[in-house]
């Protein structure tokens, strides 16, 4: 398997470029291999009633952004369905984009339909080398909870079983990441998927050293993902001395963004990647 080098600085487009375009979407990525800085588009998995992996954050159909095809509003259990209980065909009756995000006032309102992983994959390979860019890294987060298997989501296990053959079978093993806020996705994953990088997300409300999270986990991932909030000089330090590239969420204004660089952080997630 061809091995490239991950970034010297990961620039990763959140959910595609957030900010700017309906999120999860294939034009969010576009948008986002379109900035030139960026470098990884940073996505969510969940699994359908059918076992389709789609690209899409929330655990229910969120009614802040989601209606139907036609711009009117989700009506009785559409209203917050949760997404493993419905089949992909079924979800191709919503869109995602038309409505806007009211957090994000920037974003472009346009029609928008969920996406496969597969597709989305696909789509943003094919744009990019189109674009004559770089190949573009993945970085791409297991959407499970501990106690909301089987309602939520499969098991751990299946979970990461169903992304990561979508993840093979589409060529991109080694420009792929797989982050977690669940731990038990990334243990099961470093242990049958050792070729695959792993990333350990974690809340703003962390207070644990670096050393206490890998004796956590079991095991030293690629990359410890906190929130931006909790990062100072020390815990990078102590990342890289155990050699954990540490990569912040989400750091959405330029003064933020020149802060956790001056850290010596090795990637930054943000909703507005046009301010790399």
């Amino acid at each position: 398997m061809q091995n490239p080098e991950f970034p010297t600085f990961s620039y990763e487009g959140h959910r595609g470029a957030r900010g700017l375009y309906p999120e999860n979407t294939i034009g969010a990525m576009k948008l986002a291999i379109d900035l030139p800085k960026v470098t990884t588009l940073e996505m969510d998995c969940h699994i359908t009633k059918d076992k389709k992996v789609v690209v899409y954050h929330d655990d229910y159909l969120n009614p802040k952004f989601v209606t139907y095809k036609d711009g009117s509003e989700l009506k009785g259990k559409d209203i917050k369905g949760t997404i493993y209980k419905y089949t992909w065909k079924e979800l191709g009756n919503f869109d995602i984009g038309l409505k806007g995000n009211i957090d994000f006032p920037q974003q472009q309102k346009t029609p928008a339909s969920l996406n496969l992983l597969k597709d989305l994959i696909k789509e943003s390979e094919a744009y990019a080398k189109e674009k004559k860019r770089a190949p573009m890294f993945y970085n791409i987060e297991t959407k499970s909870k501990e106690g909301k298997d089987h309602e939520w989501h499969p098991a751990p296990q299946e979970f990461s079983d169903l992304i990561l053959e979508v993840v093979i079978e589409q060529g991109i093993a080694a420009r792929t990441v797989i982050q977690s806020f669940d731990k038990r996705t990334i243990q099961y994953i470093n242990k049958n998927y050792p070729q695959i990088k792993t990333s350990y997300l974690i809340g703003a409300k962390n207070s644990k050293s670096i050393k206490e999270l890998v004796a956590e986990l079991g095991f030293t991932p690629f990359i410890i993902s906190p929130h931006y909030s909790s990062v100072n000089a020390d815990f990078v330090k102590e990342a890289h001395n155990l050699g954990i590239k540490i990569i912040p969420w989400t750091v959405n204004d330029k003064k933020g963004i020149i802060a956790q660089q001056a850290l010596k952080v090795d990637g930054i997630i943000t909703d507005y990647p046009n301010l790399f």
